[in-house]
Parts: structure tokens; C-alpha cells; sequence
């Protein structure tokens, strides 16, 4: 089976986790900075804070940017975590359609800001690894000054112009996923970037159960009767989580990271093949022309199954019975059973209905080779050309 997306990992990966392994920390010891380190060097924000998963990072971003009852703006076209990062705050998504590349349309963002001036933030994505314009995000920043946090799973390694996507430029938050599929992985992992010092301080106390080692806020229990340091005390001074990353997962994620321009540059050498074998075709076309600013985490591919009068199931069914595995991305998130259950599912999104009809996530993954590649293709034209 072809899947949809796939680590790769070799044998400095191993040997990298293995030394580790064999050390004295596997947890809470030196690897986790350095990788820290690394990550704010590739995104080019100053601090960088590392955690379990992409969604506790998404969490934890959450919880210093907003207070309940915010309104927060937010894509449709998403995997469910983002939404879901705001309503753990008790603060309320705002669903605003998508353009045709499947980014948050930021010309919709902006209207919506100027009639409704109680929007407190806006939560996007850079999707498929495709960034959105940092030109009309800056200044729905500089006009707006809302809180602004990235979703960059995605987009790891993107640019826009010499704007690295993750730095912060624009936003007070950046979150990135390192889930096998991703660009890099830690196995589960994800990171926060800011450019905030405070911002960066309060999300490495959430990480850790919301507590500090030191400017202690009790000095009465932190030193003794001889005003030495009391070497077990420690306060927690937040509601936090358990949102550790292990040294071995950083370990594996430095050494990831090594590799992403390669990585990088072989994702977007199949965007370039897959463009040019639907150049012109109107049966299947690429959801944006080739851009090499994207780090093409997603080929996304849009077929109008209404005009073919064939079944996009039947399309995938067909498809695995040739050993491929295709993905969608994204279901709307309003239209999720819960969503619809707290009120939502009745929001004027066109596009990204249009959008959930056509869209197909073709295979792209480092190992992917031109023949696996052209067997893909040659089964997509032929079952759409047998099925009309």
C-alpha cells in the first residue's frame, strides 16, 4: 500500500536516540533545549518551547493568548485541534470561508474585523504548507491588534518572500506538529515559537504542571531560618499540564531536522511532477500552481465528482484496490457532530463546502519515488476515464 504521507527515518536517527537511551536523561534533561535551540534557528523566532503533541502546543498557546468568552476567528478547513484549542478556553470560534488555495480568505478576515470590532483573535493555518499573504496579515495585525496565532503543522521549512514561516513576524504564536506525516517527526511531538519573552516564560510553566523553580513567590517557604534555599521546594503558581517532551523524542527530532531541506527539497520535486502531469487537464487539477515558497506537506488535487457523476467513495475504494491510500483534508469542522451539537453547521461557507466535494490528497512523502509517482497518476486518469 501507497499511503498518503510517511516518515523517513535512517541510521543517524537511530543512533541519535540510542545514545540517549543509553544516558542518563531520557526526560526533562539537555536534549530538549538543544532542540528548542533548533527549531527557533529553522523558524527564525527567538524562543521556541517544546511539547508532547501538536495539540498541547495549540493548548498551551491558547491558554496565554486568550480569556473565556473571546470571539476568535478561525478556518473551517483544519483538523479539529485547532477549533478545538479555542473552545478549551470557553472562547468561541468564528468559522470564515476559505479561498481557492484552502487558506483562510484573509479578504473575508478583514470585512468581518471591520463590521465586528469584538473579535478578540484570529487562528490560521498555513495549509498544505502553502503560507498564507503576510502582507494582508500584517496588517490586520497593525490595524486590528488581535491576538494572532499560526497553525504552521503544515508548513515547516515555508516562506513567505524572506519571511520564514514560524517566525512570528506577524503573529504572537506559532505551533508546529512533528507527527510521523509531518516534514520532521519526533514520533509525537510539537513545539511553540514566539518573539514574546513573557509569552515564552508563561508556556514553559504550563508545559510542567504550571510550576517554577525559582522567583519564588513564598520566600517564607522557599528559604529557611538561615535564609538558604530550601534545595526540594518548588511552587506552582498556574493550572498547568503534564506537556513534556522526552529527551530521546528531541534527540530523534534534532537529528530529523538535519535532514529537512532535503526533505523539503524532494516534496516539492513531486509537486513540480504531479503539476505537470494535470497541466491543462480538466478532470483533476491542482488545488494551487506550483509555488515554491510551500513546503507541500499536502498535493491536494480538486476533481469535480459532481460533473463526472461518479462517487469521490468509490473514487478512493477503487484507488486502494490498486494499493493507493488518498486522504481528505479537511471535513469541515462546523459540520462535525459536536460542533453542530454547541450550534454551529448553519454558516455561509461556500467555497469550503465546494471545496470538501473535489478535494483529494494525492501521496507525497520523502520516499515516494517517480515510478511509485507515475503509478498513481497513470490509476487516477484511467479509473476517472473508466467511471465516466
Amino acid at each position: 500500500m501507497i499511503p498518503y504521507g510517511k516518515q523517513y527515518i535512517d541510521q543517524e536517527d537511530i543512533k541519535a536516540v540510542i545514545e540517549v537511551l543509553s544516558s542518563d536523561f531520557i526526560t526533562t534533561g539537555p536534549k530538549i533545549a538543544e532542540f528548542e535551540s533548533k527549531i527557533a534557528e529553522v523558524t527564525g523566532a527567538k524562543y521556541a518551547v517544546a511539547v508532547s503533541n501538536g495539540t498541547a502546543a495549540l493548548h498551551i498557546a491558547s491558554m496565554v493568548l486568550l480569556n473565556r468568552g473571546n470571539k476568535v476567528i478561525t478556518t473551517p478547513n483544519s483538523f479539529v485541534a485547532t477549533a478545538n484549542s479555542i473552545l478549551y478556553m470557553n472562547a468561541e470560534p468564528v468559522f470564515v470561508d476559505i479561498a481557492e488555495d484552502g487558506n483562510i480568505d484573509l479578504d473575508k478576515v478583514i470585512e468581518l474585523l471591520e463590521k465586528d470590532k469584538s473579535s478578540k483573535g484570529l487562528y490560521l493555518v498555513n495549509f498544505s504548507g502553502n503560507p498564507i499573504d503576510y502582507n494582508k496579515l500584517s496588517y490586520i495585525k497593525r490595524e486590528f491588534k488581535i491576538k494572532i496565532l499560526e497553525d504552521c503543522a503544515h508548513a515547516l521549512g515555508a516562506n513567505f518572500g524572506d519571511i520564514k514561516v514560524g517566525s512570528c513576524s506577524y503573529s504572537d504564536c506559532s505551533t508546529f506538529s512533528f507527527h510521523p506525516v509531518k516534514h520532521i517527526t519526533t514520533g509525537e511531538g510539537g513545539a511553540i515559537t514566539t518573539n514574546d519573552e513573557e509569552i515564552y516564560k508563561k508556556l514553559m510553566t504550563l508545559r510542567t504542571h504550571g510550576i517554577i523553580r525559582g522567583d519564588f513567590t513564598q520566600p517564607e517557604m522557599a528559604y529557611g531560618k538561615d535564609m538558604k534555599l530550601n534545595p526540594w521546594y518548588y511552587e506552582m503558581t498556574e493550572l498547568g499540564y503534564n506537556y513534556r517532551i522526552t529527551d530521546f523524542q528531541a534527540a530523534l527530532g534534532i537529528s530529523q531536522l538535519k535532514k529537512l531541506e532535503k526533505f523539503l527539497a524532494r516534496r516539492k520535486e513531486i509537486a513540480k511532477r504531479y503539476d505537470r502531469f494535470f497541466s491543462g487537464n480538466e478532470l483533476i487539477k491542482p488545488l494551487y500552481n506550483f509555488n515554491d515558497n510551500s513546503s507541500y506537506h499536502l498535493y491536494v488535487v480538486r476533481i469535480d465528482f459532481e460533473k463526472l457523476d461518479i462517487s469521490k467513495a468509490t473514487f478512493f475504494y477503487m484507488m486502494r484496490e490498486k494499493g493507493i491510500s488518498l486522504q481528505v483534508h479537511y471535513i469541515p469542522i462546523n459540520l462535525q457532530p459536536f460542533y453542530r451539537q454547541i450550534g454551529y453547521g448553519s454558516e455561509d461557507l461556500p467555497e469550503m463546502y465546494k471545496y470538501y466535494n473535489e478535494a483529494v490528497s494525492l501521496p507525497i512523502y520523502y520516499e515516494l519515488t517517480d515510478d511509485m509517482q507515475d503509478y498513481i497518476v497513470e490509476n487516477s486518469f484511467k479509473i476517472i476515464e473508466d467511471m465516466r
